[in-house]
């Protein structure tokens, strides 16, 4: 098993978003290798490498169209990532996603990354206590349990309830989470002080703003009953810092600010340990598997830490809220009774990474028996993809689709029509907002 490592090497990752042909010099699909004339004596590898190095520079001169570029400087070495696709008949050619990388490699091994990073954090926090984030997703979960191998009782888990959670989150998360990781978890009920401080707010960056800022908050008075912990884990991975176009990024567009990144307040009183920063989410589960973590909690369907608030597009009521929970558990529940959502191997065919209902603001009429109806509509998102940074949507079978949205307009009151987003990311986000 295989940890990519941005930090030291020189590599490049060709990235097929359709399928089929192999990549560069045999790599394949979505696979990373370094690059080294000894391993790679290849004519293909060695001319696509140097044409890649010439439109690394012309792109540096010239604003494309054709994709942008990240840079960063971290411990003296430049890390790039060309992010390029040309689309062709509303499709991304399978040829035209490619990332240079510098500063990966792939000889770490997943055990290697959990002795350097559990090493690290012991040197960082010595004999303090720390506080970590749970928010009972996979990232959260697994940068705890890795936390708690290196410091044991040092650790405090805090797991709050923003209100912003899925049907039965709350219950899910408190079992899950004393059954697996064996740690004191103490429950904090915010849900009040979240709705509160994001009521009439529909612009999503500030919504995303006043939810890390507002987390910040709790977790300080938190750390105040917990004898003041000076350090907080949280499980940000590396999708988050690109998006976020955080300070190892800082000449990125800001695609959105993930609530743990662009969304921390600047004044806030913790140091953060984070882990998995720079881990794709297929290597977020490589670890938590080696850490023991069962197949459940590693699996588990991604929850983005800004709850239903990314979900419930435009302004967050309870009532809103109660609505697009009622839908998520009917469209989620139908894709697990289908055997689609939930399947332990990503590469199998007919995976769902990511699958959730979204509540427009948007109302349209429609018709129930003889009356006329004027209601909000629920848009579905299922996506395949091994690493997030990239996905497609989901094809899935039009009576399932049909049986969903049925139930959706007959059981939700509120909702007159669904409709089911066929957009792959780039160019759309997995999340709407």
């Amino acid at each position: 098993m295989c940890i990519r490592d941005r930090t030291y090497t020189t590599a490049f990752r060709w990235t097929s978003l359709t399928g089929g042909e192999d990549g560069l010099g045999g790599l394949k699909r979505g696979s990373i290798g370094p690059f080294n004339l000894d391993d790679a004596l290849n004519y293909y590898v060695v001319v696509s490498v140097l044409s890649l190095g010439m439109l690394y520079l012309l792109l540096r001169l010239v604003r494309s169209p054709f994709g942008h570029v990240l840079m960063a400087i971290r411990e003296n070495q430049l890390r790039a990532t060309f992010q390029g696709y040309r689309r062709k008949n509303g499709k991304v050619g399978t040829r035209n996603y490619i990332g240079i990388m510098t500063s990966v490699n792939c000889s770490a091994t997943v055990a290697a990354h959990i002795a350097r990073e559990v090493e690290r954090v012991r040197r960082q926090v010595g004999a303090e206590p720390v506080l970590a984030a749970v928010s009972g997703g996979v990232d959260s979960s697994v940068a705890t349990a890795l936390v708690l191998r290196a410091v044991g009782t040092q650790l405090r888990a805090v797991f709050v309830d923003t209100g912003l959670l899925r049907k039965d989150e709350r219950q899910q998360v408190e079992a899950a989470f004393s059954k697996n990781l064996g740690a004191e978890l103490n429950v904090v009920d915010a849900s009040g002080v979240f709705l509160y401080a994001l009521a009439g707010v529909i612009d999503p960056e500030q919504k995303r703003k006043i939810i890390g800022e507002t987390f910040i908050r709790v977790f300080e008075q938190q750390a105040r009953a917990l004898g003041e912990p000076r350090f907080l884990v949280q499980g940000t991975i590396y999708p988050d810092v690109v998006e976020s176009s955080a300070p190892d990024h800082s000449q990125a567009q800001r695609i959105k600010s993930h609530h743990n990144v662009g969304g921390l307040p600047s004044d806030m009183s913790f140091e953060l340990g984070e882990p998995l920063r720079y881990l794709f989410k297929d290597e977020v589960r490589l670890v938590g598997e080696a850490l023991g973590l069962p197949a459940e909690l590693v699996w588990r369907q991604p929850f983005p830490g800004p709850g239903l608030a990314v979900r419930c597009l435009g302004e967050i009521t309870r009532e809103r809220l109660e609505r697009l929970r009622a839908a998520d558990a009917i469209f989620t529940g139908e894709l697990i009774q289908a055997g689609l959502l939930g399947r332990r191997t990503p590469d199998e065919p007919g995976t769902i990474a990511q699958a959730f209902a979204v509540l427009l603001p948007v109302r349209s009429v429609g018709v129930m028996g003889d009356q006329r109806t004027y209601q909000e509509a629920v848009a579905l998102r299922a996506v395949t993809t091994q690493d997030f940074m990239t996905a497609d949507w989901a094809a899935l079978p039009p009576e399932l689709l049909s049986r969903v949205a049925s139930r959706i307009v007959n059981e939700v009151a509120g909702v007159n029509r669904v409709v089911y987003d066929v957009t792959s990311k780039p160019p759309a986000t997995i999340e709407w907002e």
